[in-house]
């Protein structure tokens, strides 16, 4: 029974998607493009292909569900910092990056501030390592619509945190995530890009 009320909630949530639909984000901008070009690396054929299909998942109507596979080093996180810049710059949207660990949220925090440091873009970052007044003072301006884009574990997805117009949710590694956390995942994917 328990499988089929699961089930059940499954094919309503994406009936849901299907009707409601996604933001369509405008074409790439002038500091989308800069965004990019300040890439210090060539893209591979992969990370372009992969690249070019966000792109056009996020300027269509359809609210975007995609996974991008690799091993360690494919430049993923490249990907997923090209659609959260993108959400952001283009859409005006907020950005949610989950991640399993407090090392990774750490790491993915330093990543994204270092990639973007050469644009207006706010980042926070909730875990273990910040102080409860740190947590708090983040969560305000997430709510507020000052942190364009909240990095961190499991704490993201508690039904205290609250985005003003959130547009994107990326998932790092989605297998090590449990039910409950997937249970408010689907509650908050409704018209979202992941």
């Amino acid at each position: 029974v328990a499988i089929i009320g699961y089930a059940d909630q499954i094919i309503r949530m994406n009936a849901e998607r299907t009707l409601h639909g996604g933001f369509v984000y405008h074409p790439d901008s002038k500091e989308m493009q800069l965004f990019e070009e300040d890439f210090p690396f060539v893209e591979t054929e992969d990370q372009s292909q992969a690249i070019l299909a966000i792109k056009a998942d996020m300027t269509s109507v359809k609210a975007m569900d995609r996974l991008i596979c690799g091993d360690v080093g494919y430049g993923k996180t490249e990907v997923a910092m090209r659609a959260a810049f993108k959400a952001v710059v283009d859409g005006k949207k907020q950005v949610a990056v989950l991640v399993p660990t407090t090392v990774l949220a750490m790491q993915h925090y330093e990543s994204f501030i270092e990639r973007m440091s050469n644009f207006p873009i706010n980042i926070g970052v909730v875990s273990r390592f910040c102080s409860s007044k740190e947590i708090k003072e983040t969560l305000k301006k997430t709510a507020e619509g000052k942190i364009d884009i909240l990095i961190g574990t499991h704490r993201i997805i508690s039904k205290d945190v609250i985005f003003r117009d959130l547009g994107l949710i990326v998932i790092d590694e989605e297998q090590r995530f449990g039910v409950r956390a997937k249970e408010h995942l689907k509650a908050l994917k409704t018209g979202v890009d992941c």
